[in-house]
């Protein structure tokens, strides 16, 4: 692709010459609510997140936007945003998108639920508008670090891609090679892919990314920490360099630092503390309960009215409790990576549709379970990492609901825990609480199970499509689809 066309698209109103010099990178900007600004002071990290100080902004950026109404983005793509109900933009893509839509860099830090994926997938599609890839060569990647968080970004994107006849194509591991390389054939302007199934299929020569204008990196600090760094520098590489590069994390390490100076120029800046948004949005409980009581006080919880979503650190443990608690009349399924695909699907997938009420999950749910209504998130075993306590919390509390997160401390993890928080930057509530107490059902609305065993239906469901051309509409702000309800759960490997 020619640099006009990288360049081009519907959006000549704000464009931006990106030949102008790279920032130095020693300088740093401040941590707020808008872009990074010129001549700003360093940002020091709070104690012991190890977060980097954000670079400068050397071209202005332009200012954020009230309305979708405002931007320059084609008619169409308005009018489908107000026909899935997407009205206001959250705070995320109001300052991100006029500055995306121009060509610009972006690098974007909020909390999951955000709104990340529509900050970065209206630009990249606007600036698509009119556009045709030849097969086998996208003119725009998302690279994201899970299975299901790939087929959630395509359904989110999927109602406004068709607005203006763009085709997606999802490749990921886990799924049938053959249809992947059969949809890359067809033509796809847009991939949405995990980095090693992508590799695999560059390797093939199915697929070429040599005509890609626009680089999206979704939830990068999950790729990092699950060591695709090699595999996403690697592709990235492979990249036309004079192409726009937009970068979304909901936290921000020493691994995001080596991107953010390799690849983005000049980037616009938005950076929310991720525990800001939780503040206000979430209540968060440390429930101090005495060894003994652990168990009994996660059952009840477990028996609450309404779904409750509960972590635990290993497999066998997420095991052992789910069938405790379908022994005692709760609606419970594992979810972890030692699940085959078929049946990660089935069980997220009955959480969804209410077949399931309680879903015990290790820490590969953490980054890619979105259901809408979730208010309680259970850390029955408190995360090792600050970065895994915003993940699982960022499960409830999504596109400005309300939520309560809860972790259960035995007395010899609690200073443990106390560090945690301010790591986090979380003020939790801490009390102690014994089963059956009043307290304990006041945060948590826990309540006595019925002790009649329960067994789980098993759901028929529809095999995902991969290589998808149509698909659900979106929900809310955060354009999150509801054809996303029965899509892959969670897989810690892509290939």
């Amino acid at each position: 692709m020619n640099r006009s066309r990288r360049t081009g698209g519907s959006s000549g109103r704000h464009r931006t010459d990106r030949s102008a010099a790279h920032p130095d990178r020693s300088q740093t900007a401040r941590q707020g609510s808008g872009a990074g600004r010129k001549n700003s002071r360093p940002q020091r990290s709070a104690p012991g997140r190890q977060e980097f100080a954000l670079p400068v902004t050397l071209t202005e950026p332009l200012p954020a936007v009230e309305t979708f109404a405002e931007l320059d983005m084609p008619e169409r793509l308005l009018t489908a945003l107000r026909t899935e109900g997407v009205t206001v933009p959250f705070p995320i893509q109001a300052a991100t998108l006029p500055n995306a839509l121009a060509g610009r860099d972006v690098l974007g830090r909020g909390r999951t639920g955000s709104g990340k994926t529509l900050a970065f997938g209206l630009p990249l599609l606007a600036r698509l508008d009119g556009q045709r890839a030849q097969p086998k060569q996208p003119l725009a990647l998302i690279l994201v670090p899970t299975r299901e968080l790939a087929q959630q970004v395509t359904d989110a994107l999927t109602p406004y891609a068709r607005a203006l006849r763009l085709r997606l194509a999802t490749v990921v591991g886990g799924m049938s090679i053959g249809r992947q390389i059969s949809s890359l054939r067809a033509g796809a302007e847009v991939v949405v892919a995990t980095p090693g199934r992508l590799r695999d299929l560059i390797e093939r020569d199915a697929c070429r990314v040599d005509q890609v204008g626009i680089a999206v990196l979704d939830e990068a600090d999950q790729m990092a920490d699950m060591g695709f760094m090699p595999q996403v520098t690697a592709l990235l590489d492979q990249v036309p360099a004079g192409g726009q590069r937009l970068l979304f994390s909901a936290t921000l390490d020493r691994n995001i630092d080596l991107l953010v100076r390799r690849y983005l120029h000049d980037p616009v800046v938005h950076s929310v503390d991720p525990s800001a948004g939780a503040v206000t949005t979430m209540e968060h409980h440390l429930l101090h309960v005495r060894d003994a009581d652990k168990e009994t006080a996660a059952t009840e919880i477990a028996a609450r009215d309404g779904r409750v979503l509960m972590f635990l650190d290993t497999k066998h443990a997420a095991d052992r409790l789910a069938k405790r608690l379908l022994a005692v009349g709760v609606r419970a399924s594992a979810l972890h990576g030692g699940k085959s695909q078929s049946q990660r699907t089935r069980t997220l997938a009955q959480f969804k549709d209410g077949h399931v009420s309680v879903l015990v999950a290790t820490n590969v749910a953490a980054r890619g379970i979105h259901v809408d209504g979730l208010d309680l998130v259970v850390n029955v075993d408190p995360p090792a990492d600050h970065k895994d306590y915003l993940h699982r919390g960022g499960r409830t509390a999504r596109a400005g609901e309300t939520g309560t997160v809860v972790t259960l401390v035995l007395p010899h993890q609690r200073r443990a825990v106390d560090r945690l928080m301010t790591d986090a930057g979380i003020t939790a509530r801490a009390v102690q609480v014994r089963p059956g107490e009043d307290e304990l059902h006041r945060i948590t609305g826990a309540r006595t199970p019925s002790g009649v065993p329960v067994t789980l239906p098993a759901p028929s469901v529809a095999t995902p499509r991969e290589g998808t051309r149509s698909g659900g509409r979106g929900r809310g702000r955060g354009g999150r689809s509801a054809a996303a309800r029965t899509r892959r759960a969670t897989s810690r490997t892509d290939s």
